[in-house]
């Protein structure tokens, strides 16, 4: 019995999330800041980074998000563990000009952009539960009302699809009790961006979007947000 005036601590219940594209920028960063806060880890990549090593989360290598057989080798190790939050942060960026229109450029990226990501939470519906929460990292650049620069087709195209994949799923999976959240992440210096010097930290980034995560509930399933919680035009 606790003594007179003091009240029990309420139990805290930590979150389980697996992660695609753990290996470096953003998805690295997201295993580090989830894992520092108390949350149980499960990190995906084709290849794992010494980084990722060092962090000392549950990895699982050799994900090839296009590959059909790579997703269904994942499913079979995880075995029944429930995922609380499932974070689609794979992905390419390849340019793609009228100029030089590359088609199989275009189709790589949609194969890793915006069907891996589908294709994959298809295959994990069963580890999903109610309150679980589905996040597909896509980009303002999937957003047809932002665009005023035209070009990198492959890219522009595939976040487009993701967005509308991430918007249906919204819908789909509200019975289920599984918000959907569709999250930019700014311009974020990272490989992918070539360390752009005008790009915020990929610490910067993560601290947004784990707000917009914790924020995220069914009531706002299926909104489409920048990391600094402005929402976005389709």
């Amino acid at each position: 019995m606790l003594p007179a005036g003091l009240r029990p601590i309420a139990s805290i219940t930590m979150a389980t999330y697996l992660i695609t594209g753990a290996n470096r920028g953003i998805g690295l960063e997201y295993c580090r800041q989830l894992q520092a806060r108390g949350d149980t880890v499960v990190a995906t990549c084709r290849t794992p980074s010494a980084e990722l090593e060092g962090l000392g989360v549950r990895i699982e290598p050799g994900l090839e998000i296009s590959s059909e057989a790579a997703i269904a080798a994942l499913v079979e190790r995880l075995g029944c563990l429930p995922l609380d939050g499932l974070i689609h942060n794979a992905g390419i960026l390849e340019s793609t000009s009228l100029d030089g229109l590359d088609l199989d450029s275009l189709r790589r990226q949609f194969e890793v952009n915006a069907l891996g990501p589908l294709r994959l939470t298809r295959d994990l519906l069963g580890q999903l539960r109610p309150g679980s929460k589905l996040i597909l990292m896509t980009s303002r650049m999937g957003s047809i009302a932002d665009n005023s620069s035209g070009g990198s087709y492959g890219y522009r195209m595939s976040k487009v699809a993701l967005c509308m994949a991430g918007k249906s799923l919204a819908i789909d999976l509200q019975p289920r009790g599984i918000a959907v959240a569709l999250l930019h992440p700014g311009l974020v210096s990272t490989r992918m961006t070539n360390f752009h010097p005008q790009g915020i930290t990929p610490e910067q980034a993560v601290r947004g979007l784990l707000e917009r995560i914790d924020a995220l509930s069914l009531a706002t399933s299926g909104g489409f947000w920048h990391a600094n919680g402005d929402e976005l035009p389709w």
